[in-house]
């Protein structure tokens, strides 16, 4: 069944600040089925499907214990770095000699799967040892993400602690009856008042900023799911395992 994407109708073609709060307290259980993929325009893609965590790239044939995920396109890394609408967070070193850009939504369950099982490995493998740089940018395909993304960049230096608990408690806070309530209790947890919630998610420079994102993602770089990789230049979609990312990641080491 084809299913108007958020942002859109019911809501109408975009969401102003005025209405974004509201929104998102009447956001419905079907959100979570819509996250990791959208058919409208702003994703400008005419089939897109949901990324699949249990069958998440394309193996190359190759006798090696661990299937090589075949890469599924190309990009100019060059272009890819350039700034965009928002400063990219980053981990890692500038000079890791492999960087890693994941497009990803706050309500896709499988960028959360990649969060909670493969990105901690990831992370204390390469990242922390100087051999990857990673940055994650936001790619919303509803009002929920969108709003989670934006909680995450107030959060200042907290971005990717925002992230991860976002990601983690994902079952509490998308598709339930009052998302703006649920992610107001996550909020406070993470030290925001009442009154810095609503300032940050009224703020319509940065909702556009975080749109923005995801428009060039999708226009220049073609990105039409969640989580969506580019390794060193190749493209690689799906929440892969630890041990198919070290199999990209080890040869160019």
């Amino acid at each position: 069944m084809n299913r108007a994407p958020f942002g859109k109708s019911p809501f109408g073609k975009s969401l102003s600040r005025r209405n974004l709060l509201t929104t998102l307290a009447a956001v419905p259980a079907v959100a979570l089925l819509a996250a990791c993929s959208d058919s409208g325009e702003e994703a400008k893609a005419a089939d897109v499907k949901p990324a699949d965590p249990s069958t998440p790239a394309k193996p190359a044939a190759t006798p090696a214990a661990v299937q090589v995920p075949e890469a599924q396109g190309t990009v100019d890394m060059a272009e890819l770095l350039k700034p965009g609408a928002l400063p990219d967070k980053q981990l890692g070193k500038d000079d890791a000699k492999v960087t890693i850009v994941e497009y990803a939504s706050m309500t896709c369950p499988h960028c959360a799967h990649f969060n909670d099982t493969t990105f901690p490995e990831l992370k204390k493998k390469y990242i922390d040892t100087g051999k990857v740089r990673y940055i994650l940018r936001e790619f919303p395909f509803d009002p929920s993400a969108e709003a989670g993304f934006m909680l995450a960049r107030c959060s200042k230096d907290n971005y990717f602690a925002m992230v991860d608990v976002l990601f983690k408690q994902q079952p509490s806070w998308v598709g339930v009856n009052n998302t703006k309530e649920a992610l107001l209790q996550i909020s406070k947890l993470a030290g925001f008042t009442q009154e810095s919630f609503e300032a940050c998610l009224t703020d319509q420079k940065l909702l556009d900023d975080v749109r923005a994102v995801q428009k060039r993602g999708a226009d220049e770089f073609k990105v039409d799911s969640t989580p969506t990789f580019f390794i060193n230049g190749k493209t690689y979609k799906g929440a892969m395992s630890i041990e198919e990312m070290s199999a990209i990641i080890d040869p160019l080491l």
